[in-house]
């Protein structure tokens, strides 16, 4: 007898492996720099007006049809547990909306990823009608194989690893932390680090020099040269020394008071971004937590 709570007469499952370690697919899968170009079906394209990954946040986006139609659609996130799973609500903002809840694992398939999104309806009559009228499995089936194409061209690319949070603050105070280094010094770094910048020019050229401290007591030097600062938009910067040489672009992005901010790190070494990829978004996190205190939105 199937049990009271079977739901397999109500689901959409579809499945992908994909090649890559699961760190970068959430990564790809939860960065509004990168789900515009591989969201929906084929002939779709997406645009996201707020995208906040975080349990109680939403992520709000118009899907363009290739026939011209626009579909809004809202997604509540109930569950973030980077980088295994994803659990969210789903309704969309038209007449005719569609409403089910979904769920995305991320598990690891010897060095790919398997990633499986199972979208769980109402009732059986409404998963047949999602079938029927919006094509749902074979939609689901193209934006995987959408997902995966744009994977492989990061995976190519040479390496990339993607942090994103909303700060309860304006843009402005937001890289006002990080351009002025008496902000800079309290804040930058994983958990228990300081620092002590020796130099600070952020300016096209411009060079920025520090040590950090770490709780052991070792000493950290680094040294990185500034690309792009475009306030309060945009700081890119090449970090040159030590040992880990990669591009870092910060985008500070406006969301109705609120700020995106997003560290996009391209390695030059596509092995070097996995080898490191485990502690350096944890790090990144531990980073955005150090910010948030400084501004009081913790």
């Amino acid at each position: 007898m199937a049990a009271a709570n079977d739901t397999a007469d109500r689901e959409i499952v579809t499945v992908r492996d994909i090649g890559a370690p699961r760190e970068l697919v959430f990564s790809a899968w939860t960065d509004p720099a990168h789900v515009s170009n591989w969201w929906g079906p084929n002939g779709f394209t997406t645009t996201t007006e707020a995208m906040d990954v975080r349990p109680g946040g939403t992520w709000r986006f118009v899907m363009h049809g290739p026939d011209g139609t626009d579909y809004p659609n809202v997604i509540t996130y109930l569950a973030v547990e980077r980088p295994a799973k994803l659990v969210y609500q789903h309704e969309g903002e038209a007449a005719e909306h569609v409403e089910f809840h979904t769920t995305v694992t991320f598990d690891d398939a010897g060095g790919k990823t398997r990633v499986t999104l199972r979208a769980v309806f109402p009732s059986a009559a409404a998963r047949d009608r999602a079938a029927r009228e919006y094509g749902a499995v074979e939609g689901g089936r193209q934006t995987l194989d959408r997902f995966a194409a744009l994977v492989a061209e990061l995976a190519e690319a040479g390496g990339e690893i993607v942090n994103a949070r909303v700060f309860d603050a304006p843009r402005e105070r937001l890289f006002r932390a990080f351009t002025d280094p008496e902000q800079l010094k309290h804040w930058w770094g994983p958990d228990g680090f300081t620092n002590t910048i020796q130099a600070f020019d952020p300016r096209p050229g411009g060079v920025w020099k520090l040590v950090m401290h770490g709780p052991d007591g070792a000493d950290y030097h680094n040294e990185s040269v500034f690309a792009e600062v475009a306030e309060p938009l945009r700081v890119v910067f090449d970090h040159i020394e030590p040992v880990h040489r990669f591009r870092m672009s910060m985008t500070f992005d406006d969301e109705s008071g609120r700020t995106r901010l997003t560290w996009h790190m391209r390695f030059e070494d596509a092995a070097e971004a996995q080898r490191v990829r485990g502690f350096v978004v944890a790090a990144n996190e531990q980073n955005f937590d150090r910010l948030a205190r400084h501004l009081g939105t913790a």
